[in-house]
């Protein structure tokens, strides 16, 4: 099979997809006559090829879709004006500390933000397939650990943790919100420094206090928590 073919098979499969396809899903569309390295370059030729369109291959967590480019979108809104979800200000930033610091337990994130957690909140960010639990600290009470998924990653538009925004970003809180489609409220930046994790579960499902403003102390980049963070971009997925 020449290399047009190929592409053009490629390009269809993805266009057609209402998911990503990872690499092992499309090597089986040439009964894996293809190898892995070669489809890469199919794939990376792909991109070049639609580099001047409206709509841009890109890869991410779970494979490679073909989407619209950011700049287009909001030409695209207007075919569905629909409001997008709106969370409250606990909500982004519960998120964003288990994005920059997972994986974390509830008491983590408790200590963060200076007010008790409320368990609505977490249901809300699992509910939409955003955050897992991925184990249990080894500690008194084994709290839940918990982490972003593959989804939140391909939602946001990013093959890997390394890709979020920067941290301390005044930006970022933005193109979290932007890229996930969520009304943030009255939410204030996710950016907005906060200090370094503790490890102290609070017992109970304690209510929410008032809310706090974070500490001043800037959030790490992925990498800097202190259990390992399962890798939501594994070869075999891309």
């Amino acid at each position: 099979m020449n290399t047009t073919d190929a592409k053009r098979i490629l390009e269809t499969a993805l266009i057609c997809s209402q998911q990503p396809l990872a690499l092992r899903e499309l090597r089986v569309l040439f009964d894996d006559a293809i190898g892995a390295d070669t489809l890469r370059q199919l794939l990376e030729d792909l991109q070049s090829d639609w580099t001047q369109r409206g709509v841009e291959l890109v890869q991410v967590a779970s494979g490679w879709r073909f989407q619209s480019r950011p700049a287009l979108r909001p030409y695209l809104d207007r075919l569905h004006p629909e409001k997008p979800p709106r969370y409250t200000r606990a909500v982004l930033e519960t998120l964003a500390i288990i994005a920059y610091r997972q994986p974390v337990t509830r008491g983590d994130i408790e200590d963060i933000r200076g007010v008790a957690v409320n368990s609505l909140v977490l249901k809300q960010i699992e509910d939409r397939g955003w955050i897992e639990v991925i184990g249990h600290r080894d500690t008194v009470g084994r709290p839940a650990l918990f982490a972003t998924t593959r989804q939140f990653l391909d939602d946001l538009g990013i093959a890997s943790l390394d890709q979020l925004p920067v941290a301390d970003s005044a930006a970022a809180e933005q193109a979290m919100q932007a890229a996930l489609a969520i009304d943030g409220g009255d939410a204030e930046a996710l950016s907005k420094p906060v200090p370094d994790a503790g490890h102290a579960d609070m017992p109970g499902e304690a209510e929410p206090t008032a809310e706090a403003d974070p500490l001043p102390s800037p959030l790490p980049t992925p990498g800097e928590a202190s259990e390992s963070v399962p890798d939501h971009s594994s070869s075999d997925a891309v």
